[in-house]
């Protein structure tokens, strides 16, 4: 049998297969026994409610989705109330995504959710920064620096630094947010892009633009996975249009510890225990007795060098 248990900081998950945050939500275990998965993220959560972005919200793209959702939520209050109780019920590590616009915002709502049951809080630093003119923190080290020390001073939960592939240099972010005490990164959320109707030449999204995902993005987050597994020590989970589980491997063998599957749940709802089945037999076939053989393959082939254009 293959030991499918991998480390992300101070947690152990039974297997380094989970969702991408807003993904899925509590009804999935309607679909397939949730319990076999490694961890949960629930959909990112505001200290107060919010509307989210006109429609439309969603478009598809060849080998790609583009959606401007803008993170609705009932706020915090219902979260806690109504919401956590029924994920906590799974059984399993619940990583509770939160977004907010300043640094003090972040650091309140992590401190809010510092309960017991909650397993650690992956932050959404790829939202828009209030104190910076609407840049997310996490296009700038300096700023993503200052907003993870915040969460830090915060809270002793582990911290998922979730970063945005909207900047220039992702390994110099990456170090940033480790010097700041983020236990892991979340490599990455979406890529800015737009799509228009040539028939009314108005944009698909009623916010004119949104993030890209789906397999076009997955070679260029390859190549982002890979540059920070580099530049630092905490471990990586890797996001961005994993299909299946040859497309696990791929990351894991650029140097991340785990994955996170986003767009695959909207065309097969009970995509990850296939993934995670098919990951295990591919580690089974390989004669690897534990899934972790498989982390930074790649880097140890020859002396890590640094990625140019």
């Amino acid at each position: 049998m293959v030991n499918m248990a991998v480390k992300i900081g101070s947690l152990t998950l039974q297997n380094p297969i989970m969702p991408g945050s807003g993904c899925c939500s509590d009804e999935i275990d309607r679909v397939y026994d949730v319990t076999q998965l490694g961890a949960f993220v629930p959909k990112s959560i505001e200290i107060v409610p919010r509307e989210g972005n006109p429609v439309p919200r969603v478009a598809e793209t060849p080998q790609g989705l583009l959606n401007s959702i803008g993170l609705p939520t009932y706020g915090l209050p219902y979260f806690l109330q109504h919401q956590l109780p029924v994920y906590l019920r799974f059984g399993i590590p619940i990583v509770v995504s939160v977004s907010a616009g300043t640094a003090e915002e972040f650091a309140s709502i992590c401190r809010q959710v510092s309960l017991p049951g909650v397993a650690g809080i992956e932050i959404n630093i790829s939202c828009p920064n209030k104190e910076e003119g609407g840049r997310a923190f996490a296009m700038g080290a300096d700023s993503t620096l200052r907003v993870v020390k915040a969460i830090r001073e915060a809270t002793s939960k582990p911290i998922w630094a979730k970063l945005t592939p909207n900047t220039g240099d992702i390994a110099e972010v990456a170090v940033a947010a480790e010097a700041g005490g983020a236990d892991a990164l979340v490599v990455a959320n979406t890529f800015l892009g737009m799509a228009i109707d040539t028939e009314t030449f108005r944009p698909k999204l009623g916010n004119i633009t949104g993030g890209l995902s789906g397999p076009a993005i997955k070679p260029i987050v390859v190549r982002m996975v890979y540059q920070c597994a580099q530049a630092v020590r905490i471990p990586i989970i890797a996001s961005g249009g994993i299909m299946n589980a040859a497309d696990v491997v791929e990351y894991m063998a650029a140097g991340a510890s785990a994955a996170q599957v986003g767009t695959a749940n909207f065309l097969d709802p009970a995509v990850m225990p296939k993934i995670l089945s098919d990951l295990r037999k591919f580690c089974q076939d390989r004669g690897f007795g534990n899934v972790t053989e498989l982390i930074g393959r790649t880097l140890r082939l020859e002396p890590a060098t640094t990625l140019v254009a």
